[in-house]
């Protein structure tokens, strides 16, 4: 009788064991992961490209400083200048883009800040209760992603998502709540099998 207490009570342990693992696997596995990586990639990876609002700053030059949203061609109308060409360029290509071009005939020693104000959206489609584009926050993931979107629908696959990449440019196929949301991201929430 003692012997098959012990055999019970083994068997209940071991069940709770596995229940812990499958149920805090997926959120020790994110808690482990790296959290600057949108910041590292925002800011060396990242290049610029339509909906995006830049600020420059030319020291000294008030009247050519500015903020300045990236069309949808991918150029920024700069005062002297003109039309200058940004979209996939980063922001320190941009600035040194911008240094040539006031150094060619127009400024002796420029100097040159650049920041980004706004990034451009991203999209959430499919099984969410309200799709479309949506304000890039910093730092988001899918799970905030979708509670933007209003969350899911009854019929929405939970535990996985689509996600196209525009910037670097790469599909996942299989993001969790976890996966870090980018600008110009598009999120296709697939609707579940039964």
């Amino acid at each position: 009788m003692q012997y098959k207490k012990t055999m019970i009570q083994r068997q209940a342990l071991k069940t709770i064991i596995f229940l812990v693992v499958i149920l805090l696997g997926p959120a020790l596995l994110a808690a482990d992961q790296d959290v600057s990586e949108p910041r590292e990639i925002l800011e060396t990876q990242y290049t610029l490209g339509p909906g995006d609002r830049i600020k420059v700053t030319v020291f000294g030059e008030k009247d050519l400083s500015g903020e300045f949203q990236v069309d949808g061609a991918g150029n920024i109308s700069f005062p002297l200048i003109g039309e200058v060409r940004v979209s996939g360029l980063s922001l320190r290509e941009l600035e040194q883009s911008l240094l040539e071009k006031l150094l060619d005939g127009y400024l002796v020693d420029p100097s040159i800040s650049l920041e980004v104000l706004n990034y451009r959206p991203f999209y959430i489609l499919g099984e969410v209760n309200k799709p479309g584009k949506y304000e890039y926050v910093s730092g988001i993931n899918l799970f905030n992603a979708v509670a933007m979107a209003g969350g899911y629908t009854h019929r929405a696959r939970r535990n996985r998502a689509e996600i196209t990449r525009t910037n670097p440019e790469k599909i996942i196929e299989n993001a969790d709540h976890s996966t870090v949301i980018l600008p110009g991201d598009i999120i296709f929430i697939r609707e579940r099998f039964f």
